[in-house]
């Protein structure tokens, strides 16, 4: 009797494997061909613009020379690193700017690292003061005003 319950379970496993392999291949056949208009092939060149497209600008490095009294107010996202000079935060929310090279937050007026990555979280004027010729690199906008008397 042991038998019978044996080639019940193989015929049961067998009759399920076929049963999955038939709904796997017809769901695949929705999927389409390669190149048909269900599953369209498309160019490396097109990929590309598409990026570039939706992400905007800001997506690269790019450099700024700001001038002694300068003050740089980062858009929302805008990371910035100082290549040269010396510069000092400016926070005007008192929430700092990290500083996601070291992990600190820094504060208004304290001085800005060189060769540190500082991201600016909102647009709400978080930045740097240049206090001599600073480069920078930067990603992503910001606006650029003289310093007022302090």
């Amino acid at each position: 009797m042991n038998w019978k319950v044996a080639l019940g379970a193989v015929v049961a496993v067998l009759g399920g494997g076929m049963l999955f392999f038939m709904a796997y291949s017809g769901a695949a056949a929705d999927r389409g061909e390669p190149g048909s208009a269900a599953d369209p092939l498309v160019t490396k060149s097109f990929v590309e613009e598409y990026v570039h497209e939706h992400a905007g600008p800001g997506i690269n490095w790019e450099i700024a020379t700001l001038e002694p009294g300068q003050v740089l107010a980062g858009h929302a996202g805008t990371e910035f690193i100082l290549r040269s000079g010396r510069a000092t935060v400016v926070d005007p929310t008192g929430s700092g700017i990290p500083n996601l090279t070291n992990g600190t937050n820094l504060a208004n007026g304290g001085a800005v690292p060189a060769n540190h990555l500082c991201l600016v979280p909102r647009a709400d004027g978080r930045g740097l003061k240049a206090l001599t010729t600073v480069i920078i690199m930067h990603r992503g906008g910001f606006d650029l005003r003289q310093a007022g008397p302090n």
